[in-house]
């Protein structure tokens, strides 16, 4: 993929995720009854740096678990003839608890739509936060991060790549052209 420019470098990326980590113990008044659930595949890394710094800030582990939701996109015709569901990983009972969801870039909320719902058929949680490195615009349905890294404007035309150390080799956010 050609990258049209860097957006944000390593230390970029790591101040954003400091802030959102200080923004989630704000409004949650701590981290008591709060797991983390990555929205797979880049938000699971990024639900993982969230509780390292939870934990270096406030002393105190949280779970985190990851929602695979292929089975739950409403654009499964799109995707693919048969999907099957994904695996997903909830370490902890949910029900009455406070799940933030996490995920790397929000674009049109279809993604956001399927992690809900894949939470729900997981338990009943007090409250669904969410928390995502780069908000792109373009909603399509009424969905919006309680928790933004950076909002980046962009056209239809161009793709927000953000790259994590786990699967890529470098973390980063590069804009692209489709």
């Amino acid at each position: 993929m050609d990258y049209k420019s860097k957006i944000m470098d390593e230390q970029a990326v790591n101040r954003s995720m400091a802030r959102i980590t200080h923004e989630i113990i704000e409004k949650n008044k701590g981290v008591d009854d709060l797991c983390l659930l990555g929205i797979k595949r880049r938000g699971l890394p990024l639900a993982e740096k969230l509780a390292q710094n939870i934990e270096k800030f406030e002393g105190k582990k949280v779970p985190v678990g990851y929602i695979d939701i292929t089975f739950y996109r409403d654009d499964l015709t799109l995707t693919g003839d048969m999907p099957t569901t994904g695996e997903s990983y909830v370490p902890c009972d949910i029900n009455g608890k406070k799940v933030v969801l996490v995920d790397d870039v929000i674009y049109t909320g279809r993604t956001v739509r399927a992690a809900i719902e894949a939470t729900f058929k997981n338990g009943r949680p007090n409250a669904i936060q969410l928390a995502v490195l780069i908000d792109r615009g373009h909603r399509e349905l009424p969905i919006r991060a309680d928790f933004v890294g950076k909002n980046i404007p962009t056209s239809k035309s161009e793709l927000i790549s953000v790259l994590v150390d786990e699967y890529d080799g470098e973390t980063g956010v590069y804009l692209c052209d489709i």
